[in-house]
């Protein structure tokens, strides 16, 4: 990137993120039909991301998580998914939001069970050190240098 960023754009001009998943294989597969498309980039923001994400019917967010040192919100925008927490599912709707605390353990994602699109706005902080628990899945996470590294929960990389 440049040091000259826009000062506003439309959303439909930015491409979605060329990669669908940074999960390695068999984890990338279940992200089928999810679209991202990074906002924060284009403006060159640094301390945080801004995704706006798009879920086709049966699609999710992400495997169900939870950061140690992460910050991450979401609002929806349009469509019906259900927030899947250590709580349990929670329906959402247009104009309700949801927030995960770093450090909280809550584990959670976003599923489109319907028959329509999903669209939300993701906002999580860029927490050099962060790593991810995945409860349901033999996977851990490290965000390191910019860049996440990924393993088995006994430390065996992928």
């Amino acid at each position: 990137m440049t040091d000259s960023f826009p000062i506003a754009l439309a959303t439909a001009d930015v491409p979605p993120r060329a990669t669908p998943s940074l999960y390695p294989e068999p984890f990338a597969s279940l992200m089928h039909g999810r679209e991202k498309r990074v906002l924060g980039d284009r403006f060159g923001l640094q301390a945080f991301g801004v995704n706006l994400t798009r879920l086709e019917p049966g699609a999710r967010s992400a495997l169900r998580h939870a950061h140690s040192a992460q910050d991450e919100f979401v609002y929806i925008v349009e469509g019906h998914p259900t927030l899947h927490t250590d709580a349990g599912p929670t329906p959402l709707a247009p104009g309700m939001c949801a927030g995960f605390r770093a450090g909280s353990g809550d584990a959670h994602c976003l599923v489109n069970d319907t028959a329509t699109a999903v669209l939300y706005l993701e906002v999580g902080d860029r927490s050099a050190g962060d790593r991810v628990q995945y409860p349901d899945d033999d996977l851990a996470a490290h965000y390191e240098h910019g860049a996440w590294r990924f393993t088995h929960k006994d430390g065996a990389p992928y």
